[in-house]
Protein backbone atom coordinates (compact mmCIF):
# COMPACT_ATOMS: atom_id res chain seq x y z
CA UNK A 1 0.00 0.00 0.00
CA UNK A 2 1.13 3.40 -0.83
CA UNK A 3 2.11 5.52 2.13
CA UNK A 4 -0.22 8.48 1.73
CA UNK A 5 1.77 11.82 1.90
CA UNK A 6 1.27 14.48 5.23
CA UNK A 7 -1.64 17.38 4.56
CA UNK A 8 -0.60 20.72 4.18
CA UNK A 9 -2.49 23.72 6.15
CA UNK A 10 -2.31 26.71 3.84
CA UNK A 11 -0.10 29.26 5.06
CA UNK A 12 -3.03 32.04 4.32
CA UNK A 13 -5.35 30.15 6.95
CA UNK A 14 -2.02 29.60 9.55
CA UNK A 15 -1.28 32.74 9.66
CA UNK A 16 -5.06 34.37 10.09
CA UNK A 17 -5.41 31.68 12.75
CA UNK A 18 -2.26 32.99 14.67
CA UNK A 19 -3.29 36.52 14.11
CA UNK A 20 -6.59 36.00 15.75
CA UNK A 21 -5.21 34.06 18.89
CA UNK A 22 -2.19 36.82 19.14
CA UNK A 23 -4.60 39.70 18.78
CA UNK A 24 -6.74 38.14 21.93
CA UNK A 25 -3.73 37.65 24.04
CA UNK A 26 -1.74 40.36 23.53
CA UNK A 27 -5.29 42.85 23.49
CA UNK A 28 -4.72 46.48 23.52
CA UNK A 29 -1.85 47.46 25.11
CA UNK A 30 0.77 44.26 24.55
CA UNK A 31 2.35 42.08 26.92
CA UNK A 32 2.82 45.03 29.79
CA UNK A 33 4.52 42.34 31.73
CA UNK A 34 7.40 41.48 29.75
CA UNK A 35 7.74 45.80 28.92
CA UNK A 36 7.49 46.29 32.61
CA UNK A 37 10.33 43.52 33.31
CA UNK A 38 12.70 43.40 30.69
CA UNK A 39 14.94 46.01 29.07
CA UNK A 40 14.35 46.22 25.22
CA UNK A 41 17.86 44.69 24.46
CA UNK A 42 18.02 42.15 25.68
CA UNK A 43 17.76 38.66 24.00
CA UNK A 44 16.82 34.98 25.27
CA UNK A 45 17.37 32.01 23.75
CA UNK A 46 15.24 28.79 24.73
CA UNK A 47 13.98 24.98 23.41
CA UNK A 48 10.50 23.80 23.66
CA UNK A 49 10.86 20.52 24.90
CA UNK A 50 8.31 17.33 24.97
CA UNK A 51 7.76 16.52 28.67
CA UNK A 52 5.97 12.96 27.87
CA UNK A 53 5.99 10.73 25.02
CA UNK A 54 3.70 11.59 22.17
CA UNK A 55 3.36 12.82 18.45
CA UNK A 56 3.83 16.39 17.06
CA UNK A 57 1.68 18.39 15.17
CA UNK A 58 1.63 22.19 14.67
CA UNK A 59 5.50 23.05 14.40
CA UNK A 60 4.41 25.72 11.29
CA UNK A 61 1.67 27.40 13.55
CA UNK A 62 4.36 27.71 16.29
CA UNK A 63 6.98 29.15 13.52
CA UNK A 64 4.25 31.83 12.50
CA UNK A 65 3.58 33.31 15.85
CA UNK A 66 6.76 34.04 16.57
CA UNK A 67 7.73 35.49 13.51
CA UNK A 68 4.12 37.14 13.80
CA UNK A 69 5.17 38.86 17.18
CA UNK A 70 8.39 39.86 15.69
CA UNK A 71 10.09 38.88 12.83
CA UNK A 72 13.56 38.99 14.15
CA UNK A 73 12.79 35.75 16.01
CA UNK A 74 14.65 32.65 14.62
CA UNK A 75 12.96 29.20 15.06
CA UNK A 76 14.40 26.42 14.34
CA UNK A 77 12.33 22.92 13.77
CA UNK A 78 14.62 20.27 15.52
CA UNK A 79 11.06 17.49 14.74
CA UNK A 80 8.81 17.48 11.90
CA UNK A 81 5.14 17.15 12.37
CA UNK A 82 4.32 13.47 12.75
CA UNK A 83 7.30 12.61 14.22
CA UNK A 84 6.80 10.23 17.39
CA UNK A 85 9.19 11.80 20.17
CA UNK A 86 10.08 10.75 23.99
CA UNK A 87 9.92 12.55 26.98
CA UNK A 88 12.93 15.00 26.67
CA UNK A 89 12.81 15.38 23.19
CA UNK A 90 14.03 18.65 21.79
CA UNK A 91 11.13 20.08 19.46
CA UNK A 92 12.51 23.21 18.56
CA UNK A 93 14.72 25.94 18.99
CA UNK A 94 13.60 29.60 19.33
CA UNK A 95 16.03 33.21 19.47
CA UNK A 96 15.58 36.46 19.19
CA UNK A 97 14.55 39.40 21.27
CA UNK A 98 13.63 38.40 24.59
CA UNK A 99 10.46 40.38 25.53
CA UNK A 100 9.15 39.41 21.90
CA UNK A 101 10.00 35.27 22.73
CA UNK A 102 8.07 35.75 25.99
CA UNK A 103 5.21 36.99 24.10
CA UNK A 104 4.90 34.46 21.79
CA UNK A 105 5.51 31.98 24.07
CA UNK A 106 1.75 31.12 24.95
CA UNK A 107 0.29 30.91 21.82
CA UNK A 108 2.80 28.72 20.06
CA UNK A 109 2.54 26.48 23.07
CA UNK A 110 -0.95 26.41 22.95
CA UNK A 111 -1.39 24.94 19.38
CA UNK A 112 1.78 22.80 19.70
CA UNK A 113 0.29 21.37 23.13
CA UNK A 114 -3.79 21.13 21.32
CA UNK A 115 -2.54 19.43 18.00
CA UNK A 116 -0.14 17.38 19.48
CA UNK A 117 -2.72 16.08 21.94
CA UNK A 118 -5.26 15.34 19.30
CA UNK A 119 -2.14 13.45 16.63
CA UNK A 120 -1.29 11.25 20.12
CA UNK A 121 -4.79 10.25 21.11
CA UNK A 122 -5.29 9.57 17.28
CA UNK A 123 -2.29 7.68 17.26
CA UNK A 124 -3.36 5.84 20.41
CA UNK A 125 -6.32 4.37 18.14
CA UNK A 126 -4.63 3.48 15.22
CA UNK A 127 -2.03 1.52 16.79
CA UNK A 128 -4.43 -0.27 17.93
CA UNK A 129 -6.34 -1.58 14.54
CA UNK A 130 -2.53 -1.56 12.50
CA UNK A 131 -3.18 -4.69 12.36
CA UNK A 132 -6.42 -4.85 10.69
CA UNK A 133 -7.32 -3.01 7.04
CA UNK A 134 -9.48 -0.66 9.40
CA UNK A 135 -9.04 3.40 8.84
CA UNK A 136 -9.74 5.35 12.27
CA UNK A 137 -11.62 8.76 11.17
CA UNK A 138 -12.40 12.11 12.85
CA UNK A 139 -15.86 13.49 12.71
CA UNK A 140 -17.64 16.57 12.54
CA UNK A 141 -17.27 17.27 16.36
CA UNK A 142 -14.25 19.91 16.77
CA UNK A 143 -14.07 22.48 18.57
CA UNK A 144 -15.56 25.85 16.95
CA UNK A 145 -13.04 27.50 14.86
CA UNK A 146 -10.21 24.76 15.00
CA UNK A 147 -11.95 22.27 12.47
CA UNK A 148 -9.28 22.42 10.20
CA UNK A 149 -6.45 22.59 12.18
CA UNK A 150 -7.68 19.66 14.67
CA UNK A 151 -8.14 17.60 11.18
CA UNK A 152 -4.52 18.23 10.03
CA UNK A 153 -3.49 16.72 13.58
CA UNK A 154 -5.91 13.98 13.39
CA UNK A 155 -3.85 13.01 9.89
CA UNK A 156 -0.74 13.82 11.48
CA UNK A 157 -1.83 10.89 13.80
CA UNK A 158 -1.89 8.27 11.75
CA UNK A 159 -5.83 9.00 11.33
CA UNK A 160 -8.19 10.25 7.95
CA UNK A 161 -10.59 12.71 7.83
CA UNK A 162 -14.28 12.26 7.81
CA UNK A 163 -15.99 15.36 5.47
CA UNK A 164 -14.97 19.01 6.94
CA UNK A 165 -18.47 20.40 6.76
CA UNK A 166 -22.04 20.09 6.03
CA UNK A 167 -21.00 21.41 2.56
CA UNK A 168 -18.30 18.81 0.93
CA UNK A 169 -20.36 15.39 1.30
CA UNK A 170 -23.71 14.41 1.90
CA UNK A 171 -24.74 12.52 5.07
CA UNK A 172 -28.59 11.07 5.49
CA UNK A 173 -28.84 10.49 9.02
CA UNK A 174 -31.60 9.09 11.32
CA UNK A 175 -33.17 12.53 11.57
CA UNK A 176 -33.15 13.60 7.40
CA UNK A 177 -34.55 9.83 7.09
CA UNK A 178 -37.50 10.05 9.79
CA UNK A 179 -38.13 13.77 8.27
CA UNK A 180 -37.81 12.78 4.69
CA UNK A 181 -40.32 9.90 4.77
CA UNK A 182 -37.85 6.75 4.84
CA UNK A 183 -34.58 5.53 2.96
CA UNK A 184 -35.12 5.19 -0.34
CA UNK A 185 -36.53 8.44 -0.52
CA UNK A 186 -33.91 9.85 1.39
CA UNK A 187 -31.72 8.21 -0.57
CA UNK A 188 -33.51 9.65 -4.38
CA UNK A 189 -33.56 12.58 -3.43
CA UNK A 190 -30.04 12.95 -2.73
CA UNK A 191 -28.86 11.23 -5.86
CA UNK A 192 -31.12 13.78 -7.76
CA UNK A 193 -29.74 16.56 -6.30
CA UNK A 194 -25.59 15.89 -5.56
CA UNK A 195 -22.99 16.44 -8.50
CA UNK A 196 -21.29 13.85 -10.06
CA UNK A 197 -18.26 14.30 -7.45
CA UNK A 198 -20.25 14.05 -4.34
CA UNK A 199 -20.55 11.05 -2.31
CA UNK A 200 -23.57 10.12 -0.69
CA UNK A 201 -23.70 8.66 3.04
CA UNK A 202 -26.31 7.16 4.60
CA UNK A 203 -27.13 6.10 8.32
CA UNK A 204 -28.61 2.72 9.62
CA UNK A 205 -28.93 1.32 12.93
CA UNK A 206 -30.58 -1.98 11.92
CA UNK A 207 -29.63 -4.64 9.58
CA UNK A 208 -33.05 -4.24 7.86
CA UNK A 209 -32.05 -0.76 6.90
CA UNK A 210 -29.16 -1.81 5.90
CA UNK A 211 -31.15 -4.47 3.34
CA UNK A 212 -32.83 -1.59 2.43
CA UNK A 213 -29.93 0.70 1.33
CA UNK A 214 -28.18 -2.01 -0.89
CA UNK A 215 -31.12 -2.83 -2.35
CA UNK A 216 -31.58 0.77 -3.65
CA UNK A 217 -27.66 1.09 -5.03
CA UNK A 218 -27.64 4.62 -4.25
CA UNK A 219 -25.43 4.82 -1.35
CA UNK A 220 -21.36 5.63 -1.67
CA UNK A 221 -20.60 4.90 1.88
CA UNK A 222 -22.90 3.55 4.99
CA UNK A 223 -22.67 4.38 8.74
CA UNK A 224 -23.72 1.57 10.73
CA UNK A 225 -24.32 3.01 13.84
CA UNK A 226 -24.08 2.00 17.36
CA UNK A 227 -23.72 -1.95 15.92
CA UNK A 228 -21.74 -4.28 18.05
CA UNK A 229 -19.29 -6.74 16.56
CA UNK A 230 -21.38 -9.44 15.97
CA UNK A 231 -24.11 -7.21 13.84
CA UNK A 232 -21.08 -5.35 11.99
CA UNK A 233 -19.88 -8.60 11.11
CA UNK A 234 -23.12 -9.83 9.35
CA UNK A 235 -23.59 -6.07 7.89
CA UNK A 236 -19.98 -6.73 6.36
CA UNK A 237 -21.02 -10.05 5.12
CA UNK A 238 -24.37 -8.93 3.53
CA UNK A 239 -22.56 -5.95 2.00
CA UNK A 240 -20.47 -8.09 -0.07
CA UNK A 241 -18.05 -5.19 -0.81
CA UNK A 242 -20.76 -3.37 -2.74
CA UNK A 243 -20.05 0.05 -0.24
CA UNK A 244 -17.79 1.95 1.79
CA UNK A 245 -19.09 0.70 5.10
CA UNK A 246 -18.72 3.07 8.43
CA UNK A 247 -18.92 1.86 11.65
CA UNK A 248 -19.98 4.68 14.40
CA UNK A 249 -21.02 4.63 18.58
CA UNK A 250 -19.44 2.83 21.77
CA UNK A 251 -15.90 3.42 19.94
CA UNK A 252 -12.84 3.67 22.62
CA UNK A 253 -9.63 2.38 23.35
CA UNK A 254 -11.31 -0.71 24.79
CA UNK A 255 -13.85 -1.57 22.02
CA UNK A 256 -12.17 -0.29 18.69
CA UNK A 257 -10.12 -3.79 17.75
CA UNK A 258 -12.74 -5.83 17.62
CA UNK A 259 -14.89 -3.28 15.71
CA UNK A 260 -12.00 -3.40 13.05
CA UNK A 261 -11.66 -7.13 13.09
CA UNK A 262 -15.17 -7.12 11.80
CA UNK A 263 -14.06 -5.93 8.18
CA UNK A 264 -15.69 -2.43 8.29
CA UNK A 265 -13.69 0.38 6.42
CA UNK A 266 -13.46 3.00 8.58
CA UNK A 267 -14.58 3.60 12.02
CA UNK A 268 -15.28 7.05 13.10
CA UNK A 269 -15.15 8.45 16.82
CA UNK A 270 -15.40 12.13 18.51
CA UNK A 271 -13.18 11.02 21.11
CA UNK A 272 -10.01 11.84 18.74
CA UNK A 273 -10.46 15.42 18.73
CA UNK A 274 -13.21 16.33 21.65
CA UNK A 275 -11.56 14.16 24.22
CA UNK A 276 -7.43 14.56 23.21
CA UNK A 277 -5.55 15.41 26.37
CA UNK A 278 -2.89 17.98 25.45
CA UNK A 279 0.66 17.29 25.33
CA UNK A 280 2.85 18.70 27.56
CA UNK A 281 5.62 20.22 25.97
CA UNK A 282 7.50 23.65 27.76
CA UNK A 283 9.45 26.79 26.88
CA UNK A 284 13.04 26.12 28.62
CA UNK A 285 14.80 29.76 28.49
CA UNK A 286 18.15 31.16 28.49
CA UNK A 287 18.97 34.77 29.20
CA UNK A 288 21.36 36.40 26.94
Amino acid sequence: MTKAFLPELPALMVEAQIRAALEEDLGRAGDITSQATIGPDRTATCMANVREEGVISGIELARTAFRLVDPKIEFAALVADGDRVVAGTAIARISGPARSVLSGERVALNYLMHMSGVATHTARFADLIADTAAKVTCTRKTLPGLRAIEKYAVRCGGGSSHRYGLDDAILIKDNHIAVCGGVRQALASARAFAGHLVKIEIEVDTLDQFAEVLDAGIADVVLLDNMGPELLARAVEMNNGRVVLEASGNVDLSTIHAIAETGVDFISTSKITMAAPTLDIGLDIEIG
